[in-house]
Formats: C-alpha cells, structure tokens, sequence
C-alpha cells in the first residue's frame, strides 16, 4: 500500500473524529443549564425542615432541600459571591447551602438552640448567637470549622446546669457591622457586646467591647443600613438601647424612654422581630409593643415624632426600596392582614387581607414586587407593590421567612 496515501488517510480520519467529539462538547455545554444567582432566594419551610429555592424574575420554586432540622425559628444569611446560603435553625444548626447545585454543601450542630446569626464584612467568618449554652460561636465561612467561641455572661443567681457548667446569658439580636465587627444583646445580663474580628489572623482572639446596664431584657435589635446605629428593643422596661458605633466612646444611649408611660398595655401576643423596622429618609417605622400602632422617629434626633393608627399589633415594618411606601404584617389573631402606609403623609394607601399567618414578606431588590410567606394557607402569594395587586402564588409548605440573594450585599442582613 502507497505508505503516503495511507498516513493522509490517517490524518483525515483524525481531524473529523476530534471535530466531531469537539462539536459534541460544545453542543452539550451550550445546551446545560446556566444559573446566575443575584435574582435568586430561600424560603424556610417550617414545619418540615426543608427550604425551597426559588427565582423571583420567573417567579418560580427551582428546588427543595430537606435535612435542615428545627427550623421554627430560622434565618438565613448569603456569602459575597451569592452562591451559598447559610441557614441558622433553632436547634442549634448551623447548614450551609449551595443553591446552584440545590444541596447541602457543609452542616454542623454548634449549640443546643440558637436564634439566629451573621456574616462579617469581608464574608470570611459567619456567626451565631445561641440561647443554649448561651454565648455566640464564629466559624469559617468556607469550611464551617469553628473559630471562635465567645462566652456570654454568668448568671451568678441561677443553679448550675446538670453537667455542672455555669449558666450564661442567652443572646439575641446578633448583626454584622463594618470592619468585620459583630454586635450583639445579652438578653438576661441586660448588655450589649462588640467583638471586633479585624485583626484575628493577627492575635487569634477578637477584641470584645462590653456595655453594662443598658436596660432591662433587650429581646432582639437593628443596625441602621449604614451600619452606624445599633438599637435594641427592652422587653423588661420602656424605651430602647442605642449604640453610635462611630462613638462608642459614648457608651448607650437610651431613647423614647417615656415610650408607653401611662397607657393601658394590651396583651403582647408575639414579639416584633427589629430587623423588620424600616429606616426611610430622616425617619425610623418601628412596631409598637402592645400597641395598634407604628412609631415613627426622627433618625436624627432619636425622638418620636407621632405614631401611625394600625389594623393590631405590629410585627414586621417594612420598607419599598424606594422608601415610598411602609408594608406591616401583624400578630396572632390579626395575622391575616397587611397594611401600607406612605412614608410622607403616614396615610394608609390599602389594607390587604392575603390570608391566615402573614409571616413574612421580601421585595425584590428594586421593589417592583413583593413575596408574602402565608403559613396556614401553604402558599407564598407576589404583589406588585405600585398596584398592590395579587400577580402569582406558589405553593409551598408552611412557608416562614424570605430571603433573596440581594441581602449579601446589605449591613445587618
């Protein structure tokens, strides 16, 4: 045979397998799916302990993840990059989430019951604040390994648990601030803590600012979205805590300290949650405990300027990210009731009446619409919030909190 001729016809054939395989690996990559994350979320499902992962352009559940636990009282925060999601639940689990690949990455159980938790600055450490053993743990954002544990205060007047260890102040109202610092509220020793994390790959220890005294049982708090204030809200006391973390040389601040003096309370039937108080313009909408009303106050002055009638007890104060417009959800046994109000005139713009347990609501990030959780009805009802007007409803079981990717990006969320 014409050896030439045969090394050509080897060639040839060569050439047209590898543009075949090539042809087939680029119509295969074409043809995979591609998932960007910024117009993604989470929805806790309560009773279950599953989550849904769901798009809010499309407005549809992409997935569901079960294993998750106790999650009767979960929230979540996002890494940088928007592709993990960190899952606090209520029995003390910490599960991160990768919702591109719709599984659970990494889980671990860091205490016996926690009540919620964040991610510093440079999206490097997520913490977690917990009733049982009481105390906030740090871990690494990557691997969950633990970095820090960060003892809360001895209660000298309790007994000692069963295995001998010191009783310790339950801690709430945990949030991220800048410069890789975490605040938080030591709910039965009556304080608020900083631990400053910027310099812990130096000295291995974080820098913790205490603050004594700062007001009777503070059951949870906000930082402003500018990450200068740190509020936190009294159960044991009228008036709340504030914190200016530009100086905090000046120690806390007590503000609206004659909040409800000499009024009948009413019957307190769930705590708000103060990470759902909305800061719009020169004002703060807070919930009013026990009361029917909103509080509106001056961001400048820290002094109520009036208060807004509402339908019942107040539990999440929401803003549009236009700040246009404040959407509220209330208490049991009002909780099948939503109102708006505009944030200029206090005026109620339309009561809506979505249905039984309104838990939770999220706008997407430019505020064109607006996703309610409603738990006994089993479903997560959108609106368009320039209408108010019903445009879609996924089913979902005993769906909880909200959250979509757009929070990465946000102090304190």
């Amino acid at each position: 045979m014409n050896t030439p001729l045969l090394k050509l016809a080897s060639i040839v054939i060569l050439s047209s397998v590898i543009a075949a395989c090539t042809s087939q690996t680029s119509t295969k990559t074409d043809q995979a799916p591609i998932r960007a994350t910024g117009d993604m979320g989470v929805v806790i499902e309560r009773a279950t302990g599953q989550v849904q992962i769901v798009n809010h352009t499309n407005q549809e559940v992409l997935a569901e993840i079960d294993g998750l636990g106790d999650l009767s009282h979960a929230s979540i925060v996002y890494s940088r990059d928007q592709r993990y999601a960190y899952v606090f639940g209520r029995d003390g689990g910490l599960t991160k989430i990768d919702i591109l690949k719709d599984k659970i990455a990494k889980r671990v159980m860091q205490s016996g019951n926690s009540i919620g938790g964040a991610i510093s600055q440079d999206g490097k450490l997520v913490a977690v604040s917990n009733y049982t053993p009481g105390g906030v743990k740090v871990f690494n954002s990557e691997t969950l390994e633990l970095v820090a544990t960060i003892d809360s205060s001895i209660l000298t007047t309790k007994p000692k648990n069963k295995d001998g260890s010191p009783v310790r102040s339950k801690v709430v109202g945990l949030v991220d601030a800048p410069n890789n610092k975490f605040v938080f509220s030591l709910f039965d020793s009556h304080e608020i803590w900083i631990a400053d994390f910027s310099t812990i790959e130096q000295d291995k220890t974080p820098k913790i600012t205490k603050f004594t005294d700062i007001g009777l049982f503070p059951y949870d708090a906000l930082i402003s979205p500018d990450g200068r204030y740190y509020i936190a809200g009294l159960f044991g006391e009228d008036g709340m805590a504030l914190v200016d973390l530009w100086h905090i040389e000046k120690g806390v601040k007590r503000i609206l300290p004659n909040y409800g003096k000499g009024q009948k309370k009413l019957p307190v039937y769930k705590m708000p949650h103060l990470e759902g108080w909305a800061i719009a313009g020169d004002y703060a909408f807070m919930p009013a405990v026990g009361q029917h009303e909103v509080l509106v106050v001056n961001t400048k002055t820290w002094e109520q300027v009036t208060s807004i009638p509402a339908h019942s007890q107040p539990i999440f104060v929401m803003a549009q990210p236009d700040n246009r417009q404040i959407w509220v959800n209330f208490a049991h046994p009002d909780n099948n009731t939503i109102q708006i109000f505009n944030t200029e005139t206090f005026e109620l713009v339309k009561t809506l009446t979505p249905g039984p347990a309104v838990l939770h609501m999220e706008f997407t990030p430019r505020g064109e619409h607006v996703w309610m959780s409603v738990r006994d009805s089993n479903e997560i009802q959108i609106y368009d919030t320039k209408t108010q007007t019903l445009q879609k409803t996924l089913k979902s079981s005993s769906p909880s909190g909200i959250f979509f990717t757009s929070r990465a990006h946000q102090i304190g969320l």
